[in-house]
């Protein structure tokens, strides 16, 4: 139409070019009847307007987005199931909300896959129509596409995966997918709860409620694998106990905006379009950027620990705080390990210059109050055992005591000395001599447990925990560890400005 406007509005052909002219007239004419030619075709190629429930349009629409997930969602053969749980690689499966079925029918639509590369830990991922059935403990993935392919996994989702012990006692979820059938039909297992944000299945059961394993094994790995959806997850717990919530709760909600699930317990079928099933894990009490999507730290943890835990007046005012004595947190034991001569240890502690708390929290103690005590303390110290993961909750720069019983000494270090100096704390060890054990009344001063503790630890840990942690207490040498207590007050008064 505009080329007929512009002929129209030509001027006039000059008399002396009549060919030209006559020339240009067939040009515009040629051109019209290809331009009206493909538009009868296109228009007969389009197919008619028809409402939302026509069938036709609805097929249609199927298509397209079948060649868009095929185009954009379907990962490359390089990338890798880390990847995808990781996120590396972004999923699009756009799932129907009013039944919970994928839209997209085709075999890239679903996927199932695991991985089992890591030495403590194994991961599987799903993307599709995913459904979560409780009895038995399953998660099905319906392949809606013609393929027969079937494909099923086994995960006991628990951080410990080198321990066949304790990993027994982890109930194992069964994944499957599978296109749906006349025995095994979509209608089956209708979706009662669809979840638009993706969900993570972790066990809350085999060592937790032990401090450090709530840390070490589960918090930690929770936050390194689910913090990068920002609060859009759902959490699904195996082997859920209400007092974990209650305990570790204010953690646990800035990590999902959602109600966790029991899965034992809750009969529904929930319905997913992405889960991700069991954790991934760094090491103790550690986190490494480098292996995280976006960076993030142990330091971003323990601020996200802050923000769950921390109280808005937990600090005294900086007047005040700079005008007190360097504050000194002992965390005491009842029945192993226990300090003899506690009594006159904190005499000493005071008669040095410090303000001493002791701490001895027990189950029902609220995990705020713990951080608080320890948010104003400039010195934590206490003997090797699970309370010592606290030191967690220690400002940057100031100082832990671990004293180190007999036959512990590695595990002192892995487990707490090497993770506290990575956070930036100043680390002191006392080892106690077999002077100051129980064990050398016990054992005798000839025994291999005092003399040779390396050929004790070597049966196992089972005889480790026997020996070296059930069955001895310390006495500490006050004149060997004041010495320690000198040297750590004049650091924390020169690194926090007080007036000691």
């Amino acid at each position: 139409m505009l080329h007929v406007q512009k002929t129209k509005h030509m001027p006039p052909p000059s008399p002396s070019k009549p060919v030209g002219h006559l020339h240009r007239r067939l040009f515009w004419l040629l051109l019209m009847l290809v331009f009206t030619a493909a538009t009868v075709l296109r228009f007969a190629l389009t197919p008619p307007s028809v409402d939302d429930d026509d069938p036709l349009k609805t097929h249609m629409a199927m298509k397209e987005k079948t060649l868009e997930v095929r185009q954009e969602n379907v990962p490359p053969l390089s990338i890798s199931c880390s990847s995808l749980i990781n996120g590396q690689w972004k999923s699009r499966v756009s799932p129907s909300l009013e039944t919970g079925v994928v839209k997209n029918k085709s075999e890239e639509g679903s996927l199932l896959c695991c991985d089992r590369t890591q030495y403590r830990t194994d991961v599987c991922y799903a993307r599709g129509d995913v459904r979560m059935q409780r009895s038995p403990p399953s998660i099905v993935v319906y392949d809606h596409s013609k393929s027969i392919d079937r494909k099923e996994e086994k995960i006991r989702p628990y951080t410990r995966k080198w321990e066949t012990t304790i990993m027994s006692t982890i109930d194992e979820v069964s994944m499957r997918k599978f296109p749906p059938t006349n025995k095994t039909s979509v209608r089956d297992a209708p979706c009662e709860v669809w979840h638009e944000s993706p969900g993570v299945v972790f066990s809350t059961g085999g060592y937790t409620g032990n401090v450090y394993h709530d840390f070490n094994d589960g918090l930690i790995p929770l936050y390194l694998t689910t913090e990068r959806f920002k609060g859009d997850v759902v959490f699904v717990v195996l082997e859920y106990h209400p007092w974990w919530l209650t305990r570790y709760g204010g953690i646990v909600r800035r990590l999902s905006k959602y109600p966790v699930i029991d899965f034992a317990k809750d009969r529904r079928v929930h319905c997913f379009q992405e889960v991700i099933v069991g954790l991934n894990i760094h090491g103790e009490l550690m986190i490494d950027p480098s292996l995280m999507p976006n960076g993030k730290s142990i330091k971003d943890f323990l601020t996200l620990i802050g923000e769950g835990l921390g109280s808005q007046n937990q600090l005294k005012s900086i007047a005040t705080y700079q005008k007190r004595k360097p504050k000194l947190a002992i965390f005491i034991r009842n029945q192993s390990r226990v300090i003899l001569n506690l009594k006159d240890l904190v005499r000493s502690c005071e008669q040095i210059g410090f303000e001493v708390q002791l701490l001895n929290p027990k189950d029902n103690t609220p995990l705020s109050e713990i951080y608080n005590a320890l948010q104003t303390a400039d010195v934590m110290m206490g003997v090797h055992g699970a309370a010592m993961t606290h030191f967690l909750f220690m400002r940057p720069n100031t100082v832990f005591i671990q004293i180190v019983p007999l036959g512990l000494a590695w595990a002192a270090d892995a487990y707490y000395g090497e993770p506290a100096r990575r956070l930036g704390l100043k680390y002191e060890e006392y080892k106690v001599v077999p002077g100051e054990s129980s064990l050398l009344r016990k054992y005798g001063r000839h025994d291999p447990v005092i003399v040779n503790p390396d050929a004790i630890t070597k049966k196992g840990w089972s005889e480790t925990k026997r020996v070296y942690l059930e069955g001895q207490n310390v006495k500490v040498n006050l004149r060997r560890f004041n010495k320690i207590l000198v040297r750590v007050r004049s650091h924390v008064c020169r690194s926090s400005g007080l007036k000691c």
